[in-house]
């Protein structure tokens, strides 16, 4: 098994502010900020492909009707 040699540059920034010990509400409140940034980052990217691709709703629907799964 392969370990990573080099953390990325948002592990050491996150090390650097972590340094100290947090009251459990403000490490929460950390991890919602975190959760909300890369919640919308994702949908902003997903906007983007949407509009790229000209996608419907009607696309979305037929998607999650398919079953891509092979019996095995």
């Amino acid at each position: 098994m392969e370990t990573a040699s080099k953390l990325t540059n948002l592990q050491i920034e996150l090390l650097k502010l972590f340094q100290y010990e947090l009251p459990e509400n403000q490490l929460q409140e950390i991890k919602n900020i975190l959760a909300k940034y890369f919640a919308k980052t994702a949908t902003n990217e997903m906007d983007k492909l949407w509009d790229e691709h000209n996608w419907s709703n009607d696309l979305m629907k037929e998607w999650a009707g398919e079953h891509l799964r092979k019996k095995q």
